[in-house]
């Protein structure tokens, strides 16, 4: 699937809500979901140290910094992620599998 609907977001926009992902990061919730340890998205278990936030509708196409959108992932799941929004995610998924 490698048409979407480009949505961007502005540089401002961006770089505000990085930083409010990098100061909720360090709240009580997101710290023990952290220390659980468990990918949102392959359900594996990491050293907290391993897994990073990541915004379930990416900022760059307008995602907002908050707990709804917000999920602890491991890297690798998050770099296969990419800019995609879980749609997209699970289009790409089913071409892959020929079931499309």
């Amino acid at each position: 699937m490698d048409e979407f609907i480009q949505t961007t977001a502005d540089e401002a926009h961006i770089k505000r809500e990085r930083a409010k992902a990098r100061e909720l990061r360090k709240t009580p919730y997101f710290r023990d979901l952290l220390k659980k340890g468990i990918c949102h998205y392959c359900g594996k278990h990491f050293p907290p140290e391993e897994l990073t936030l990541d915004h379930i509708i990416p900022v760059a196409r307008g995602g907002k910094s908050t707990k709804g959108n917000l999920v602890v992932s491991c890297r690798r799941c998050n770099q296969g992620k990419s800019c995609q929004t879980p749609v997209e995610q699970l289009l790409d998924e089913l071409e892959k599998n020929g079931t499309l």
